[in-house]
């Protein structure tokens, strides 16, 4: 089986996403809830598709803009499931919804969904997993795994031979810290 690292070399979309993005630490929430919601959107799907949506994803959930997206009522969920550029799934455009509405909430209670994170950090994948799913709606394990690992919270987005691995350790992402 072919590495990320290895395919993603080159690719119009893997590559810059590897290169820039995955496994680096991020702390804005507006980030940390768009990698949220595409993770949860990949569920099924390729993340190449994701990818190629991701521009879509953006407007339509108005930048990740969390209390915009908690306010979101009827109207916008049925224009999100109108919306051909990005995934049309109920149960998935639910959990956006929700989830920017739970994010308010950690807000509130942490200040950020960073300080949220790393107020739970370090934990082993099957904790995080379990406190994901009480906290977020449409979380199982592979998609808190690939969370995790693209913002930096666990380990494995790099093989230590990549380029991108030193990078991403002077970034120093959390899991560097556990």
């Amino acid at each position: 089986m072919t590495s990320y690292c290895a395919a993603a070399s080159g690719h119009p979309f893997h590559g810059p996403y590897h290169d820039r993005e995955y496994g680096f630490p991020l702390r804005d929430d507006a980030a940390l809830f768009e990698r949220l919601v595409l993770e949860i959107n990949q569920a099924g799907l390729s993340w190449l598709t994701i990818l190629k949506k991701r521009d879509s994803f953006r407007a339509a959930y108005d930048g990740f803009e969390i209390d915009k997206v908690a306010r979101y009522g009827e109207r916008q969920r049925a224009r999100l499931l109108a919306d051909a550029g990005i995934i049309r799934n109920r149960l998935k455009v639910d959990a956006a919804i929700e989830n920017a509405k739970r994010l308010q909430a950690i807000r509130e209670s942490h200040g950020s969904f960073a300080a949220w994170l790393d107020a739970h950090h370090p934990r082993e994948l099957d904790a995080w997993a379990k406190l994901m799913k009480q906290t977020f709606r449409f979380t199982g394990g592979e998609i808190v795994r690939e969370f995790l690992v693209s913002t930096g919270y666990l380990p494995g987005a790099h093989a230590p031979d990549c380029p991108a691995y030193a990078r991403t350790l002077k970034a120093k992402p959390p899991w560097t810290r556990a």
